[in-house]
């Protein structure tokens, strides 16, 4: 099986699954960055949290990494666009530790406001400052939410069981989805200006490091408090300090960092300002989560199947229907890859049927990774695939047509040729119903020979008797007659690959019009 590299600590229950699975879990912990270049070498699969830095020099010492799992949500630590660049695939948990994420906001908002971290340090030290730190009700404030995906919104429902108004900035949402949650959509500046309650809930891109900056925060009210739960570098973290110093703003809350880990910020010299050392998602239960979910996606990816919460591969998530059609789809693109002789320049991926009705992104993207990894010397994934097709210049064409009464069927055609294939049976095992315009009903083999000849008595025997001379045992045949019933085509299932030599024998023979040997694996 694989070698799977970890170097962070990863939930037990996650590392189990993937033990059980076969796999060689390989955990070292605090590896130099000289050292991960060495160990990243023979591992099929990369686990990390927040720390570990995956660079394109990672990446290019990689000799066989097929994905990288973030147990986490952020993605700033891994260099996406390498990765893509290099077929390797990029995972995350997205879905994690969106509740610790949203509780430890609503913590650090209520903590904000009642000055509990301070109030609670003079105490133990022997003050009672039960005046100095007055704090404020969340009731009737307004809070402003920055990014209203899935831990903004969670925000938002718990904000308004306090009471608060909700307004929020997303250029991503519509209003009519933000009313749907009770928040009003404002621009960002409005926003600083409105609101008595800030939290951020976005991820940090080019775009939006240092969102939260000087000029920003002029524009607020000096009661405002800042929450930031998401990542570090969204805000200028110098720039807040002055302003909180200064009485500018009411003070912050700030759980991630520029640099992390760190003991120093000019944040920890500010009374007003609280901190905590990435805690975000550091609960039992989002922990469990995030090991569970990351080992699922790199088993899957490990198995060449499909991974949901892959962020570098073009496709939405596979619905349940069409979830098993995915395989089917690259093993009838691995088919057609072995039956032309070169990749056409435009090849139709066709779905039909129910399983039409759902994005068939994926679908198509499974036949492609099976042709491409028919015809090139390079390995191709779900990754690299339109890339690669993207480099040889072969144009995909999507057809689909949803019929709930039809058969489920897929097929691929281009240069002459055409295969389509079906799922059969409760164990749902991969049938080809077409090849080249013949009807056909039989389950393909890792090994085939695909023969078109002139429908006339005896040919059956004579592809039987020149396979036998060979020494190939024949598994399966099957005959499909074309429309006119000129021609048939029989597809042979064999035990072994037929070689180049029996294959010219099969067309030395005057009634036999074509022979390709496909072997699948």
């Amino acid at each position: 099986m694989s070698r799977i590299l970890v170097t962070e600590t990863i939930a037990e229950s996650g590392l189990d699954r993937l033990r059980d699975a076969g796999h060689e879990v390989d955990v070292r912990l605090g590896l130099e960055p000289a050292e991960l270049l060495d160990a990243i070498v023979g591992a099929h699969a990369l686990i990390i949290r927040s720390a570990t830095q995956v660079t394109a020099e990672v990446l290019a010492a990689a000799d066989v990494l097929m994905v990288v799992g973030r147990a986490g949500i952020g993605l700033d630590n891994v260099d996406v666009a390498a990765a893509t660049a290099a077929g390797v695939m990029v995972a995350n948990a997205p879905q994690s530790n969106i509740i610790s994420a949203a509780e430890h906001t609503m913590a650090l908002l209520l903590a904000q406001a009642r000055n509990v971290p301070q109030a609670h340090a003079a105490l133990v030290d022997g003050r009672w400052e039960r005046s100095k730190w007055e704090g404020v009700e969340l009731a009737d404030k307004t809070l402003g939410i920055v990014g209203l995906g899935r831990i903004g919104n969670l925000v938002a429902q718990r904000a308004a069981a306090f009471g608060m108004r909700l307004i929020a900035h997303d250029p991503f949402v519509s209003a009519e989805a933000a009313k749907k949650a009770n928040v009003e959509l404002v621009d960002l500046e409005t926003l600083v200006a409105t609101a008595d309650f800030l939290t951020l809930h976005l991820a940090k891109t080019p775009e939006t490091a240092g969102l939260i900056g000087k000029d920003l925060l002029a524009k607020a009210k000096p009661t405002l408090r800042i929450i930031n739960v998401a990542r570090g570098g969204i805000i200028d973290e110098a720039a807040l300090a002055e302003a909180a110093r200064e009485g500018r703003i009411g003070g912050a809350a700030i759980d991630v960092f520029d640099v992390e880990p760190t003991t120093e910020s000019p944040l920890f010299d500010v009374p007003s300002i609280i901190v905590t050392p990435h805690l975000g998602a550091s609960t039992a239960e989002a922990q469990d989560k995030a090991g569970i979910t990351i080992a699922e996606q790199v088993g899957l990816a490990l198995a060449g199947e499909f991974v949901p919460f892959a962020v570098n591969v073009d496709a939405a998530e596979v619905s349940e229907l069409l979830r098993p059609f995915v395989p089917l789809a690259e093993h009838l693109g691995a088919i057609f890859g072995g039956l032309v002789e070169t990749v056409p320049e435009r090849i139709d991926v066709e779905l039909r049927g129910a399983i039409a009705k759902d994005d068939a992104r994926i679908a198509v993207l499974s036949a492609i990774k099976g042709l491409l990894s028919i015809h090139t010397g390079t390995p191709v994934s779900y990754v690299n695939a339109l890339d690669v097709a993207a480099a040889r210049g072969l144009e995909i064409r999507t057809i689909t047509a949803p019929a709930q009464d039809h058969v489920n069927v897929i097929r691929i055609a281009g240069g002459g040729h055409s295969v389509s294939g079906r799922l059969s049976g409760l164990d749902g095992s991969h049938r080809i119903s077409e090849l080249d315009d013949h009807a056909l009903d039989i389950h393909p083999s890792p090994h085939m020979v695909i023969i078109r000849n002139q429908d006339e008595p005896g040919m059956v025997g004579l592809v039987g008797a020149t396979l036998g001379d060979a020494g190939i045992n024949i598994s399966n045949m099957h005959i499909g007659e074309s429309g006119d019933g000129v021609e048939a085509l029989m597809v042979v299932c064999t035990g072994s690959p037929v070689p180049p030599a029996v294959q010219d024998a099969l067309r030395n023979h005057a009634n036999v019009r074509f022979v390709r040997a496909i072997t699948v694996a």
